[in-house]
């Protein structure tokens, strides 16, 4: 059993900043790409940042030059900072890997349950 657990979102005023965390953890060979998804009310879920097991990043033009999504392989856990947040990040933020679980398993895609964030004055 593998399971994918966020934590850090919230309410934050404009130019404010959070970071999230997300936890992945069981039966656990290797993981290899890392990301956040977003979805905003009454709109598709976008991917928002992603990262390789070798550390390469790409995000998404809307958030390039204030949020920044880093891992930690040895705690098996990914971030996301979010600088000069605006009130249209407001959504829902989903953590996703590719994990596989034992030498003999193929990938797999895990979710988190999501974790809240407003931007509002």
């Amino acid at each position: 059993q593998v399971q994918l657990v966020e934590s850090g979102g919230g309410l934050v005023q404009p130019e404010g900043s959070l970071r999230l965390s997300c936890v992945a953890s069981g039966t656990i060979f290797k993981i290899n790409d890392m990301g956040w998804y977003r979805q905003a009310p009454g709109k598709q879920r976008e991917l928002a940042a992603t990262i390789t097991s070798g550390g390469s990043t790409s995000y998404v033009d809307s958030v390039k030059g204030r949020f920044t999504i880093s891992r930690d392989n040895a705690k098996n856990t990914v971030y996301l900072q979010m600088n000069s947040l605006k009130p249209e990040d407001t959504a829902v933020y989903y953590c996703n890997a590719e994990i596989i679980r034992s030498r003999y398993f193929n990938p797999r895609q895990y979710w988190g349950q999501g974790t809240q964030v407003t931007v509002s004055s």
